[in-house]
């Protein structure tokens, strides 16, 4: 390869970039200009991976972290051939365009993970290297290599400085997780002036704290020392390792190393003098040298050449192993295994009852060794969330001889243990699980108190928008949880969750609903998936008398109803408020009143009912109807109509055992039997 032809094919990327942000006017071309050197090598020296079958389970994965330089990713996915046409890219950032804004999974081929938010990708590159290092553990045998890829990132000087990127890049240290590798353009430069005004930290020793191997190199256009660095990072097995890069964002142009060259288009006459700089023709726009080309197009021949060596390995493999062969790929296509639910517990009615938490973890028991894609963890908080995976292990480097971790789950497993710790990080802990379920081959799940899902925001919103299978195990979901008071008590969460798009949120009343939404979580394939749980005991109804739990299907349905079928009243409720809503039926319906009780743990599945299905739970003629639940009153009144009332929190809690929080705050069989009384007066 002449040194010619490697500058030509990076400035083929830097002005395919350049060219894209200036035809949309609006982008970020800052970035590809300095950076497209480390991609360059990447991409065509390192990457492993295959432009006619993006999703091959043993490709390497490559994170845009920094995901405003879109272009960059744009202009490679084009140039090596992935379903992305030189026509697509110049309708960057425009409506319908296979080329968004940012990058986003499963609108552009070869786009791993949705990025933008900065050090989200970064951490989801974290949750990728532990897929594979899970994997790799539990399914490799001697002489059959079948999981050996690894994960690549680009990460920007936000990245570095935003909490979720810390939390991550501690945790992937700790777990000594070697084939991750995070290229860092190191521009000195942020969206709005130098870092010697915000980040002048030494950020190499930094992460050699957190115990990641790290290299400089000191000129981002020299080519080969990008080589050397990545050839060193594939050689370093027991440390993530760390690239830091120095580029000059907007390289060439008049904004070379200024702010101004972050996030607009450079304008005609700038192009002009960035590409007569570089030697680079001014016209055609989105010149594609043939040589080039070529040379980026090896990558179809390498790809397929890698893809057929590993189906050969694949076809070994599935020989020597056919029942971990066969359970391998049932879980990289993300199916569920015949009889995975088999075991699910049958909760016996009792007026005492089990808090859902308990519930929760029983099922997941249940259900863990049957279903071996199901891994994940809380944030330090598995004795209160009870999402324990109790004799699967835990996930952590393998511990050397005479070594013991006190409170390990099983002990011994290493690196195919199931349970994950990711330590009070629950931020990382999101965007991680979103990294596993973008690789594939889990099911992940994350647990830790609802309160502290204002933590967490961010990875679940990318998860619905990218459509990831993640599950989220939210416990301790009211004021009822007491004594710890307002600042543990969530109010608003509910309401706040709920009002993203395309996720689940389940709120079951009880723990055969808690049974039923833990199956609804695992066949959901297509979206996040909240289980929001009680930390108090909550009576399990007896199903002889109500309605069976599987109407938790539905979303909501009527638990029990009026003799005649005919009421005068509706009461709703979810969650624990459940249980309230029954006794005080009990006592409305002794004194004459006729009352449907509806149990609705799940807006998002009622919704998606036929009009007809929902006014059969909620017939309009009965405006009558008093919601019932723990939090903000908020979105309720959609089902309650202008008619109708809600119990409700509408300020913060209160420092006190959850019944007398409760009780004060009207949650009590009199106040709903007479909020309902008054519907009807």
């Amino acid at each position: 390869m002449s040194e010619q032809l490697d500058q030509q094919c990076v400035n083929t990327m830097r002005f395919l970039s350049v060219d894209m942000v200036q035809k949309a006017n609006s982008g970020h071309p800052g970035m590809p200009l300095g950076a497209a050197p480390m991609a360059y090598v990447l991409w065509t020296r390192f990457l492993k991976y295959n432009p006619r079958n993006p999703d091959w389970p043993d490709r390497d994965r490559f994170v845009l972290s920094a995901g405003h330089g879109s272009a960059l990713l744009y202009s490679l996915l084009y140039l090596t051939g992935y379903a992305l046409s030189l026509d697509d890219i110049r309708e960057f950032r425009q409506w319908g365009s296979k080329a968004p804004g940012h990058p986003e999974r499963g609108h552009t081929p070869g786009v791993e993970v949705t990025t933008g938010p900065l050090g989200q990708g970064m951490a989801n590159a974290v949750g990728m290297a532990i897929g594979e290092t899970q994997l790799a553990a539990r399914y490799n045998r001697s002489g059959h290599p079948l999981i050996d890829h690894h994960t690549y990132a680009i990460v920007s000087d936000g990245d570095l400085m935003e909490g979720v990127g810390a939390e991550a890049a501690s945790l992937a240290g700790h777990l000594e997780l070697g084939k991750l590798t995070c290229l860092y353009d190191d521009n000195y430069v942020t969206l709005s002036a130098g870092t010697d005004i915000t980040f002048t930290e030494d950020r190499a020793a930094h992460f050699r704290a957190y115990g990641w191997h790290t290299m400089r190199v000191e000129d981002g256009n020299d080519l080969a020392a990008i080589a050397a660095a990545l050839t060193e990072a594939r050689a370093e097995t027991r440390r993530p390792s760390l690239i830091l890069i120095r580029t000059h964002i907007g390289y060439g142009s008049p904004e070379q190393d200024s702010f101004e060259a972050h996030g607009s288009p450079l304008g005609v006459d700038d192009v002009r003098k960035t590409k007569e700089k570089l030697n680079w023709p001014v016209e055609p726009a989105f010149l594609v040298p043939d040589a080039a080309l070529a040379h980026f197009r090896e990558a179809l021949g390498r790809g397929a050449k890698d893809e057929a060596a590993w189906n050969e390995r694949l076809a070994s493999y599935t020989h020597a192993f056919p029942e971990l062969a066969s359970e391998l790929q049932r879980s990289l296509r993300g199916e569920l295994p015949a009889g995975w639910n088999a075991d699910i517990p049958v909760f016996p009615a009792d007026a005492k009852g089990i808090a859902t938490r308990e519930a929760s973890g029983k099922v997941m028991n249940a259900i863990a060794p049957k279903l071996p894609a199901l891994t994940g963890g809380s944030a330090d908080l598995d004795p209160s969330t009870k999402t324990a995976l109790k004799g699967l292990g835990d996930f952590n480097p393998p511990m050397k001889p005479g070594e013991d971790i006190e409170g390990s789950e099983g002990g011994g497993w290493g690196y195919a243990g199931r349970n994950l710790h990711f330590g009070v990080r629950e931020h990382a802990m999101g965007a991680i699980a979103n990294g596993l379920a973008a690789h594939g081959g889990t099911i992940p799940y994350g647990a830790t108190f609802l309160i502290f899902s204002d933590y967490m925001r961010p990875p679940i919103r990318l998860a619905a928008l990218a459509h990831l299978h993640v599950i989220h195990v939210f416990t301790h979901d009211s004021i009822a949880l007491g004594e710890d008071g307002p600042t543990h008590q969530p109010v608003e969460q509910l309401a706040n969750l709920r009002a993203i798009p395309n996720l689940i949120l389940l709120r079951p009343g009880d723990a055969n609903e808690t049974a039923v939404a833990w199956q609804i979580a695992l066949e959901t394939k297509d979206r996040p998936v909240l289980l929001v749980l009680t930390r108090q005991a909550v009576p399990t109804l007896d199903r002889n008398r109500y309605a069976s739990a599987q109407g938790v299907r539905r979303g909501a349905y009527v638990l029990s109803d009026a003799a005649n079928g005919k009421p005068q009243l509706i009461l709703i409720a979810s969650g624990s408020e459940v249980g309230l809503i029954v006794a005080a039926s009990e006592r409305l319906q002794r004194e004459g009143i006729a009352v449907r009780c509806v149990s609705m743990p799940s807006w998002e599945l009622f919704e998606a009912l036929p009009k007809p299905d929902r006014d059969a739970v909620l017939p309009p003629s009965v405006r009558a109807r008093l919601a019932v639940e723990a939090g903000v009153t908020q979105g309720w009144h959609r089902y309650v109509g202008d008619a109708g009332d809600v119990i409700g929190v509408e300020h913060f809690g209160a420092s006190a055992p959850g019944e007398t929080v409760l009780r004060e705050y009207g949650f009590t069989v009199d106040n709903v039997c007479a909020r309902g009384k008054a519907l009807l007066a």
